[in-house]
């Protein structure tokens, strides 16, 4: 069962990535210790805002959006989930599992004993961040989301989504660089695609991004449908600040905010945005969804 690390070298000189490197070790009973890396930005006593990324990316995702966060007072902490960026890659396809990144995270979170968590979760890190606010309620202060969602695979899946998955299982180069800006307006710098192919030296290291789609439960039976459903029964109970700050124009996700402002009470009488953008909006409109989350902070 090997775990592989992207060499630091791939890491250098990446445009607008100014930040150091951090790192905490968790456990796994199969693979042992899992180095994940993060980003810590902002003053240390700050209020804490959790930027969690999703498929295929890694904290560099987050690199317009950090310093609007740090302008304002907060202290931004920025994981790479195991599997991308500069954490750890379990090589074995089957080393990973929606409930293991849950556990993962829930270590990463306890080891460095942060609360009153403001969790900004897109993509899968909606789907990992919302299972630990349900699992730990306590520790969050609030969320906001964009182009992200709960599914329990009780309702259909988009065709969009099927295509991605097939795509992401056949598609012989799975080039992450070209995925990014595929799915955003088509304008990233060949530097800023070769950063978000950086953990990626060749397709031994692509494991986790490689399963990740099939790791979304789209039936019924799904091994983390149930999983899913309680944390609803959680968030339908959640009456702490919630905000959504979707994106107008993401193929895969466009309305996936419905079923938050229908069933969590915490998002009635918020703040929410509109955000101009496809699904990594992080990269087209981040600026704006940090300034309104900063605003909403400010206000509450």
């Amino acid at each position: 069962m090997a775990v592989l690390r992207t060499p630091d070298d791939r890491f250098e000189g990446l445009p607008g990535f100014p930040f150091q490197p951090h790192y905490v070790e968790v456990s796994d009973q199969d693979l042992g210790p899992l180095r994940i890396h993060y980003l810590d930005e902002g003053p240390p006593g700050g209020p804490v805002v959790l930027c969690l990324h999703g498929e295929p990316t890694w904290c560099y995702l987050y690199r317009k959006m950090i310093p609007v966060f740090v302008a304002a007072g907060f202290r931004v902490l920025a994981p790479d989930l195991v599997g991308f960026g500069r954490s750890d890659k379990p090589a074995g396809r089957q080393d990973y599992s929606y409930r293991k990144h849950v556990y993962w995270m829930a270590q990463w979170i306890s080891a460095l004993g942060i609360r009153d968590i403001t969790l900004l979760g897109q993509d899968w890190g909606g789907l990992i961040g919302l299972r630990l606010v349900a699992e730990d309620p306590d520790r969050f202060a609030r969320f906001s989301l964009s182009n992200t969602g709960l599914p329990t695979g009780d309702q259909q899946i988009n065709e969009a989504f099927h295509r991605w998955r097939r795509f992401s299982q056949d598609d012989p180069v799975f080039d992450t660089g070209m995925i990014v800006n595929l799915f955003g307006h088509g304008d990233l710098s060949e530097a800023e695609m070769e950063a978000y192919r950086a953990p990626f030296p060749d397709d031994d290291y692509k494991a986790g991004a490689r399963q990740f789609p099939l790791l979304v439960p789209i039936a019924p039976d799904d091994p983390a449908a149930q999983a899913n459903r309680s944390a609803w029964k959680a968030l339908m109970q959640w009456q702490k600040p919630a905000l959504m700050c979707f994106s107008d124009a993401d193929p895969i996700m466009q309305g996936g905010e419905k079923p938050f402002l229908k069933l969590v009470p915490g998002t009635r009488g918020q703040p929410h945005v509109s955000l101009k953008g496809r699904h990594f909006i992080q990269e087209e409109d981040g600026e704006n969804w940090a300034r309104a989350v900063v605003d909403w902070v400010a206000s509450a």
